[in-house]
Order: structure tokens, then C-alpha cells, then sequence
């Protein structure tokens, strides 16, 4: 059994509340760092548990299980000398504190200087540092670090870590008074190296920063010959009030970090559960999203689907109506080619009876021409002379002759006069059925190139599809004018 079970328990809770392993009450981190503790307590009488003690263990239980934590906790204790920090009243912690002031003294001496003004001491801001190793303030992303460089190098590590920061801040802490100073250790250093990329940048300048042991060791000399000197010289009653003081400051200076802690704690945990509040009110919006995208999801592939059914039948009616087109183009197309083929007839037909009125006529002439009588009626172009003085008995009968040359001449310049005049009328038609053939084409191909492209467009639009291309209309052949 532990006499100090109960500071445990209440230190537990407040080890690392923010951590996912170590925020739940009773779960397995609590429990492991509460098994480590109490065993450190009981396995080391002398020191037993002390503030800070959860925070180092909670770190190593974070890299392996708990019994390989308790052991490297043994170690770091005894064989690299953090026990000692703990005994004799805090005098060898003194001792670290003094040597660390003389190391800002050499290195820093604006700084000492500045904190010698303000009654700025060691112990008020590097306690923390030297007892829980920064375990108890700063990241954890940089503690990792810490801890190997104190396994690698030792517990002087620690003074290179100090001096690495307050050079990092010191033109802060040139400009701030006493309370601000406090304030900064406390608050503001930590959360400068939340970032891990600080963090490293820390710790490549704490492994350059030069602390050599042997100057460690002379001002650690100096400071026992400089308390011996103190308690040969100062009356025991001095001494014991002056004791008592410290003591005081550090247990009102322990007080606040447990005050801080505690309210970190529950900031944290307000924190932690407004987030948790806004997850849980992002995560219902979100389903409620997913639900509405789900069923518009439906919606969308239902009208899709019928969409592709419209788009189907519109192919299926196009392709129909196409075939239509084509169908009438070609019958047009055979109908102008049969019409030509009746004018072209008519034509020849006409020439021939033209040809043949023509030498009918030429032969009439020449019976005409070669008739005495006639002669002297018609002259050589085939025009009737008309007579000065009208002539009767047998001339009577060549008269009637002439009309009647002249009822057939007449009527067959009407057949040739009514002839050009159906193949002026045929022309005219020919004419007519190829603008209709071409204002058709130009319809068909304007139907094909507007409407109907124009259509499918919109549609693939619709449900989010590239166009289909239109197919390409067989040419119609050339037709020539007649």
C-alpha cells in the first residue's frame, strides 16, 4: 500500500486531460500510469511520488508497455541522478538553479541583467524544467525529443534546453516586467512549439548551445562553499524564517500551477466537449446531406433512365422520319428524272415534226414554184401575190387550190406555234420541280444540321452526356438544268 495513493488519484486526472489515451476516467492509460506511480511510490521510500512524477511516466508509457515504462522511470531516477533533485530539502535543485543562472550570466548577460531588475530568480519559472523534465507544460511533439536527448546525453541536457530557450525569447522577455515574465513561462513558451517543425528548430539549437561539465561542476562547488559560508554566518532562527518563506513561495508557486493546471483541465474539457458538440451537430447536417444526395441521386438516375427512353424513341422516330425523307427524295428524284426524260422525248418528237413540216414545206414550195400558175401567185419566200384584178373560169379552181395550201399552211404554223409553246411550258416546269427538289434538299438539310442536332443536344445536356453526332445524310446526285 501507497500513503500517497490519494495525490495520485487526484494527479491522474490531470496528466495529460486533452490526450486521447489518457482522457477517459478508469480507462487504460489512467490505469497504467496510476499502477507506475503508486509501484514508483512504494519501491522508492525516500523520494516516494512527488508533483510531476505522472507526466515523465505518462510520456514513457506512451512509447512502451508499462513495465518497461517502470523500469526506464527507475533508471532515469537513480542512474541519471533526477532523484536527487528531490532530497536534502531541494538543495541539490538549488544548486541546478545557480548553476543555471551563471550560465545566463556568461551567455546571456542582457538577460541576467534585465532578470536581476525585476527580482526575476531561477526557481520562479525553471522548477518545472529541471522536476518533470518540460514534461508538465510544453508539447509533446517536443518533450519526445527532450527526453532523448537527456537518455542520450544526460541530465545536464536539460541546462542546453534552458539556455536554447531563452535565447529563442529573449527579446520578449527584454521587454516584459515581472508578472509578464511569469506569465510568458507559463502560458506563452509553451505554445510556441505546438508546431513540430519549431519544436525540431529548438532542439537543433539546444544541441549547439555549449555547456561544459567542467563549468558545471566549479559553479556547482561555488554555490555548496557559498551555503556553507550563508549557514556559518546566519543565525539558525534567520535561517528557519527564511526556510519557511521559501517554502511558502514554493508551495503558493505550486498552488498556482495547480490552480492553472486545474483550469486547463476543465477549459480543456469545456473545449473538448463543445467540439464534440459541433461534430456531432456537423455529423447530422452531413447524414441529413446524405440522405437528400442519396435521394436526388434516385431521382436523377429515374430521369435519366427516362430520358434515355426519350431519347430512344426520339432516334427511333428521326431514323423513321430520315428514312421517309430519303424515301421521297428518291421518288422525287426518279419523277424529275422521268419528266426529263418526257421533255427530252417531246423535243425530239418537235424537231422531227419540225424538220418535217420543214421539208414538206420545201417540197410544197417547190411543186409551187414549179406550177406556172402558182408561181405567178407565191412569190420565192412562199408569200401569196395578190392579184390586181380578180380573174374567173378555170382560174377558179387554182383559187381554191391556194386556199387550200394557205388552210394548211396556216394550220400547220399553229401546230408549230402551239408545239413551242407546250416545250416552253415543259421548260417552265422542269424549271419549277427543280427549285421544289432543291428547296426540299435545303429543308431536309436544315432539319438535319438545326432540329434535329439541336435536339439531341439538349437532351444529352440534360443527362450530363456528350452530343451524339448527327449520321451524315447520303448525297443526293447532281441534277443538270434543262
Amino acid at each position: 500500500e501507497s500513503s500517497q495513493e490519494s495525490v495520485i488519484t487526484r494527479d491522474i486526472h490531470r496528466t495529460f486531460p486533452g490526450h486521447e489515451y489518457f482522457k477517459d476516467t478508469g480507462g487504460d492509460g489512467q490505469e497504467s500510469l496510476y499502477k507506475i506511480c503508486k509501484a514508483y511510490s512504494v519501491y522508492d521510500e525516500e523520494i516516494g511520488y512527488c508533483q510531476g512524477h505522472s507526466f515523465l511516466a505518462a510520456v514513457l508509457l506512451l512509447h512502451m508497455p508499462e513495465e518497461q515504462a517502470f523500469c526506464v522511470l527507475v533508471k532515469i531516477m537513480y542512474d541519471y541522478g533526477l532523484r536527487d533533485l528531490y532530497k536534502n530539502n531541494l538543495e541539490h535543485l538549488c544548486s541546478k538553479f545557480y548553476q543555471l543562472e551563471k550560465l545566463i550570466q556568461e551567455q546571456l548577460p542582457d538577460l541576467h541583467n534585465h532578470f536581476l531588475e525585476q527580482n526575476l530568480e531561477a526557481h520562479m519559472y525553471a522548477s518545472q524544467w529541471f522536476l518533470t523534465l518540460f514534461t508538465a507544460k510544453f508539447p509533446l511533439c517536443m518533450v519526445f525529443h527532450i527526453i532523448d536527448l537527456l537518455l542520450c546525453e544526460g541530465l545536464n541536457a536539460i541546462f542546453n534546453v534552458a539556455l536554447a530557450l531563452l535565447k529563442t525569447s529573449k527579446e520578449d522577455l527584454l521587454q516584459a516586467d515581472f508578472e509578464g515574465a511569469l506569465k510568458f513561462f507559463r502560458v506563452q513558451l509553451p505554445k510556441r512549439y505546438r508546431a513540430e517543425e519549431n519544436a525540431r528548430r529548438l532542439m537543433e539549437q539546444a544541441c549547439n548551445v555549449k555547456v561544459p561539465s567542467k563549468k558545471l561542476k566549479k559553479y556547482e562547488r561555488e554555490y555548496q562553499m557559498m551555503r556553507e559560508n550563508q549557514l556559518q554566518q546566519e543565525d539558525p532562527l534567520d535561517r528557519y524564517k527564511r526556510e519557511n518563506r521559501r517554502l511558502q513561495e514554493a508551495s503558493m508557486r505550486l498552488e498556482q500551477e495547480n490552480d492553472d493546471l486545474a483550469h486547463e483541465l476543465v477549459t480543456s474539457k469545456i473545449a473538448l466537449r463543445n467540439d464534440l458538440d459541433q461534430a456531432e451537430d456537423k455529423a447530422d447536417v452531413l447524414n441529413k446531406e446524405l440522405l437528400l444526395t442519396k435521394q436526388k441521386l434516385v431521382e436523377t438516375e429515374e430521369e435519366k433512365r427516362k430520358q434515355e427512353e426519350e431519347t430512344a424513341e426520339l432516334k427511333e422516330l428521326f431514323r423513321k422520319q430520315l428514312e421517309k425523307a430519303e424515301s421521297e427524295i428518291k421518288k422525287t428524284t426518279a419523277i424529275i428524272a422521268e419528266y426529263k426524260q418526257i421533255c427530252s422525248q417531246l423535243s425530239s418528237r418537235l424537231e422531227k415534226q419540225q424538220a418535217a413540216s420543214k421539208e414538206e414545206l420545201e417540197v410544197l414550195k417547190g411543186k409551187v414554184m414549179a406550177c406556172k400558175h402558182c408561181s405567178e401567185i407565191f412569190s420565192k419566200e412562199g408569200t401569196l401575190k395578190v392579184p390586181a384584178i380578180p380573174r374567173e373560169g378555170p382560174g377558179a379552181e387554182i383559187d381554191e387550190e391556194k386556199d387550200a395550201l394557205k388552210k394548211q399552211l396556216r394550220e400547220m404554223e399553229l401546230d408549230l406555234a402551239q408545239t413551242k409553246l407546250q416545250l416552253v411550258e415543259a421548260k417552265c416546269k422542269i424549271q419549277e420541280l427543280e427549285h421544289q427538289k432543291g428547296a426540299l434538299m435545303s429543308e431536309i438539310q436544315a432539319a438535319k444540321n438545326s432540329w434535329f442536332s439541336k435536339t439531341l443536344n439538349s437532351i444529352k445536356t440534360a443527362t450530363g452526356t456528350q452530343p451524339l453526332q448527327p449520321p451524315p445524310l447520303s448525297a443526293s446526285p447532281k441534277e443538270g438544268s434543262a
